[in-house]
C-alpha cells in the first residue's frame, strides 16, 4: 500500500538543493560603509536585502539554507557576508561578531510553508512553524535597534492564533514594542496581490506602518501590462533573449530598468505541445487547469495573483497574457519588483523558487525608509495597526 503523501504524519519533503552539511561562511568581496546596518535571516535570494539597500542600509550578513538563493544574493550584493546552512546548526558566537553601535535591523522571512493556505499538508505541528525561535535567539544575541518578521497570512489562523500571539510575546520579552499588520504589496507599487503578515519590533512605541502609495485616491495600481508588456521581446516555448526591443513603456518599467543595459533571465520555459495549447486556449484571467484554479493565464489589465515558489518541484504557475507560454524569470522578477539588473542564479526552476519566496523589494524599501525616519526622530505618518482599512481592488 502506497503512503498518502498528504498525510500530516509523514515528514515533508525538502528541497534537494538545501544545504544538509555543516554551515559554511562566505566572506564578502566588497566593503560598503553606511550609517544603517541590516542582517537578513532566512534571506532567500535577497528581497529584504535589496529593498533595504535601496533605502540606504548595508546588509552585512545574510543567512539561508538554499545555495542557489545565496549565489543570487552574493552576485547582487557582494558587500554581504553569507552563511549557508541550517540556522539551527549555527554557532551563535560567529553571529555575535555583528553587534554594532550603528542602528541595526534584523529581518526574517521565516519559512512559510507550514502556515501557507496553499499547502495541503498544513498543520500546526509542522517543524518549520517553530523556526521563528531561531530568529528570537539571534535577536537576543545582537540586541538590534529594530526587527521585522514576515510570513504568510495563514500564520494568523494557524492553531487558533497561537503562533501570532507567541511570536508577539517573544519579541516583546526582548524589550521591543511590537506592531502587527497584514500588508498587501500592491498598495506599495508592486503589481501583485500579495498579502503577508509583518511583526515589527522597535525600542520606541511610535511605530506606524508606511502609508500606501498606490490604490484608491493615490497612484493607480501597477498592472501586469505595466510590468511586463512592451519592452520585453516575445518568446516562444524554450526561446530566450538578452536584448530589449524598446525603451520602457511605463513608469514602472523605467524605474526597474534604471541601472540595466542587458536583459537578464529572459528565457521561456520549454513546454510540451499540449501545455502550449492549454495556455493558448485559456482566456486571460481564467484558470488553465480545472483542478488547480490558482494556475491562471494572467490578465494584462489586472494585478497578478500571489506568486509562489511552487514547492520542491516548481512548475510554471502563470501563463503569459499574450504569448502561449509560462513566464520567464525576468517577468516573475518584475512582478515581484526586483530591478532588471538583479541576476537570478540557478536556471528557471530554481529561479521560480527564489522569486516565489521573496519579499518584494519595493515593500521592503517602504518599511526600511520608515525605520530610518523613526531612527532620526521624525514624526511618522502611516498606518497604526492590523485593522487599517484596505478596500477591494477596483479597475
Amino acid at each position: 500500500m502506497k503512503n498518502n503523501i498528504w498525510d500530516t504524519k509523514i515528514e515533508v519533503e525538502e528541497n534537494l538543493y538545501n544545504w544538509k552539511k555543516e554551515p559554511i561562511f562566505i566572506n564578502s568581496t566588497k566593503k560598503v560603509n553606511k550609517d544603517y546596518i541590516h542582517i537578513d535571516l532566512f534571506s532567500g535570494c535577497g528581497g529584504f536585502s535589496e529593498g533595504f539597500k535601496q533605502a540606504g542600509f548595508t546588509t552585512t550578513l545574510a543567512l539561508d539554507i538554499h545555495p542557489p538563493s545565496l549565489k543570487t544574493l552574493q552576485y547582487n550584493s557582494p558587500e554581504t557576508n553569507l552563511i549557508c546552512g541550517d540556522i539551527r546548526k549555527i554557532n551563535y558566537k560567529l553571529i555575535s561578531d555583528y553587534k554594532t553601535k550603528k542602528p541595526l535591523v534584523i529581518t526574517a522571512g521565516v519559512p512559510c510553508q507550514g502556515f501557507s493556505l496553499s499547502n495541503r499538508k498544513r498543520h500546526s505541528e509542522d517543524k518549520r512553524n517553530f523556526l521563528f525561535q531561531e530568529f528570537i535567539k539571534v535577536t537576543k544575541s545582537l540586541n538590534p535597534t529594530a526587527v521585522i518578521l514576515e510570513n504568510v497570512s495563514g500564520l494568523v489562523s494557524t492553531a487558533k492564533g497561537y503562533f501570532k500571539d507567541t511570536i508577539s510575546k517573544a519579541i516583546e520579552d526582548l524589550g521591543f514594542n511590537v506592531s502587527f499588520s497584514t500588508l498587501n504589496a500592491c498598495y506599495y507599487g508592486v503589481p501583485q496581490k500579495r498579502k503577508r503578515v509583518f511583526f515589527v519590533g522597535t525600542k520606541k512605541n511610535n511605530w506606524l506602518f508606511p502609508e500606501f502609495t498606490h490604490g484608491h485616491g493615490l497612484k493607480p495600481f501597477v498592472t501586469v501590462k505595466d510590468a511586463i508588456l512592451g519592452d520585453l521581446p516575445s518568446l516562444n516555448s524554450g526561446e530566450s533573449s538578452k536584448k530589449y526591443i524598446s525603451s520602457p513603456q511605463s513608469d514602472y518599467q523605467k524605474y526597474l530598468r534604471k541601472n540595466s543595459s542587458e536583459l537578464l533571465n529572459h528565457e521561456a520555459p520549454n513546454h510540451p505541445e499540449e501545455t502550449i495549447l492549454k495556455i493558448k486556449n485559456t482566456r486571460p484571467g481564467e484558470p488553465m487547469y480545472p483542478k488547480f484554479r490558482q494556475r491562471i493565464r494572467l490578465n494584462l489589465n489586472d494585478l497578478s495573483p500571489t506568486q509562489i515558489c511552487g514547492g520542491i518541484r516548481p512548475q510554471f504557475q502563470f501563463g503569459h497574457p499574450t504569448q502561449a507560454r509560462g513566464l520567464t524569470i525576468r517577468e516573475r522578477a518584475r512582478i515581484q519588483s526586483f530591478p532588471d539588473n538583479y541576476f537570478f542564479d540557478g536556471g528557471i526552476v530554481q529561479g521560480r523558487v527564489q522569486t516565489g519566496n521573496a519579499v518584494p523589494p519595493l515593500l521592503a524599501k517602504s518599511l526600511a525608509k520608515q525605520l530610518i525616519n523613526l531612527f532620526n526622530g521624525k514624526t511618522l505618518e502611516g498606518i497604526k495597526h492590523e485593522n487599517s482599512s484596505q478596500k477591494e481592488f477596483n479597475f
